[in-house]
């Protein structure tokens, strides 16, 4: 039998990925049941750690400090990979709104810690670790822990702090969305109101009866009107054709017009006149419209056409063909000509038979082939992170430089990259499943070591009278902005119940709590919104953690 106890308490590489992989089997095991209807999912990977780290049961310490960064680096660098293309677009329009809110919930949270730590006699490493605790933000826990080490200081407080504050931040939003719900918000505001897309594609037909466009051909056209339109067919003589730039208009001609709906009365003021035949039910039967053409999606899978321009392929002079619409993430787009493409696009594209399977051809449609992870363009990223990573920032007022480290450098260098890659024809097309499975894995590593490490002080630590004031100051830090930020969201800015749901999840980084609210509320708002600010805040929260470290310790 020794040999099996070997597997667990003496120190080796064969020993550590034993444990690991026990506690990260069994706590994701554990974190599937129900209490009341809330789920810890993969975080209960943390207690788990803690428990068995209670019980004496340690790893080698440099391999358990190798496995904690390389699990921290792969979870933050996939998260940023996921959330970049949708960064930038959060502070568009309505998402502005949101994200001041959410940032609101960020900041308050911060001078509650620095007020806190003065006022309790909690020193800052540990009020950070709380503050990480009762926000449920793992990343910010790892950014803290290595600004502590950049500045030579002990870097296991801060973890121990969110482990015993780590509960009631789960439970703590849920408390104060309760709250809300029951004080401030009318039964029937509690019904999801209807968001209209305006910018989604929207299908028309037109018959061109405006004497200014007779003749002219669609390049023409188009230049007289500033809002963007394509044209997919065009009836004339009872004859069905993919119109190019060079086709001209005459009278009477029938024209099917992708575009969005707020620009139909343009639109039918520059053609003349709009049919009103709905084209936009979902059981339509585009190739049974005519028999002369058919309307096809096709993948684009071949790397070279990854960030170029749509107008650059000359595919409906070369092809005879025409792209109406383009699907990317679940999102529908119009088929603009500056519209650049990406690899996993699908193109709804119209036309003969043949022209298509041409087309086909010429794009790659091979769905097979996203299947194959894009490892290169993973290793390259983690390795540009680290390096931003690793550049010293001087701050004034900070003695010590503010380096991003191994959280904030991948972070921003994987929102950087999901952004902007293809418009550098970087490949960084992965598919959802190898994305959650990165994050998934990074993070299991992440919380096993860290519970682990912080087990074997955490039962002393909550039973001492500190204990419990840190399980109250965690608490407040979570209700508190929770509550005063929620009540203004439906109150003063007067956004729907579901929505400031959703913000206040997103806010404090807790998928558990969206959960929740997915259950009790109609409608996808929650996630919405949760979606909106939800990248903003993790990137606040992971830079935050060192600049509070570094400017009030330095």
């Amino acid at each position: 039998m020794n040999w099996l106890l070997s597997l667990f308490i003496e120190h080796s590489a064969l020993q550590a990925v034993v444990v690991l992989s026990l506690i990260c089997a069994a706590g994701l095991a554990l974190g599937k049941l129900r209490f009341f209807g809330i789920s810890l999912g993969v975080t209960f990977i943390f207690f788990v750690g803690i428990a068995v780290g209670h019980f004496g049961i340690s790893l080698d310490a440099q391999m358990l400090n190798y496995a904690e960064s390389f699990g921290l680096i792969i979870f933050v660098y996939a998260l940023g990979v996921q959330v970049g293309p949708g960064f930038f677009s959060s502070f568009r329009s309505g998402g502005v709104t949101l994200n001041m809110l959410a940032m609101s919930v960020v900041l308050s949270g911060t001078l509650m810690t620095i007020a806190g730590s003065r006022l309790f006699h909690i020193s800052l490493p540990d009020m950070v670790g709380i503050l990480c605790g009762a926000t449920t933000n793992t990343p910010a826990l790892g950014a803290a822990q290595q600004a502590m080490q950049q500045m030579h200081i002990d870097a296991g407080t801060p973890a121990l702090g969110c482990a015993v504050a780590y509960p009631m931040g789960v439970v703590g939003v849920i408390l104060g969305i309760l709250c809300i719900r029951k004080w401030f918000v009318k039964p029937t505001d509690l019904r999801p109101k209807e968001k209209e897309d305006t910018n989604k594609p929207y299908v028309v037909a037109f018959q061109v009866h405006n004497p200014a466009v007779f003749g002219k051909s669609i390049r023409q056209v188009a230049c007289l009107e500033p809002h963007k339109f394509v044209i997919s067919r065009l009836w004339r003589g009872g004859q069905v054709s993919i119109p190019t730039s060079e086709k001209e208009l005459h009278e009477a001609d029938r024209l099917l017009v992708i575009t969005s709906e707020k620009y139909l009365p343009a639109l039918t003021a520059l053609f003349g006149e709009q049919e009103h035949t709905d084209w936009n039910k979902e059981d339509i039967d585009w190739n049974a419209i005519d028999s002369q053409l058919v309307s096809q999606r096709i993948v684009i899978t071949r790397p070279q056409l990854n960030g170029k321009k749509l107008s650059s392929l000359h595919l409906r002079n070369n092809y005879g063909i025409n792209v109406s619409r383009i699907y990317r993430s679940g999102v529908e787009l119009l088929a603009t000509a500056d519209l650049t493409l990406q690899m996993g696009d699908r193109l709804t594209v119209i036309g003969e038979a043949t022209a298509i399977q041409n087309v086909a051809h010429a794009m790659g449609n091979t769905v097979k082939d996203l299947e194959a992870p894009n490892l290169v363009a993973v290793f390259v990223g983690i390795l540009l992170g680290l390096a931003l990573g690793a550049v010293p920032f001087v701050i004034p007022g900070i003695s010590t430089p503010v380096k991003l480290g191994l959280a904030g450098g991948p972070i921003v260098v994987g929102i950087l990259i999901g952004t902007f890659g293809p418009r550098l024809h970087m490949v960084t097309y992965t598919t959802r499943s190898a994305n959650l499975m990165l994050r998934s894995l990074g993070l299991s590593l992440y919380l096993a070591c860290l519970g682990l490490d912080a087990g074997k002080h955490f039962f002393e630590t909550v039973f001492r009278p500190e204990g419990v004031l840190w399980i109250g100051v965690g608490a407040a830090l979570t209700i508190l902005p929770v509550l005063v930020v929620g009540i203004l969201s439906v109150r003063l800015t007067k956004i729907d119940f579901g929505s400031t749901a959703g913000m206040l999840c997103g806010s404090m980084a807790n998928p558990m709590a969206l959960t929740y609210v997915n259950d009790t509320v109609e409608g996808d708002n929650p996630s919405v919104s949760y979606a909106t600010v939800y990248p903003l805040c993790m990137f606040l929260r992971v830079i935050i953690a060192q600049l509070m470290l570094m400017f009030f310790m330095g």
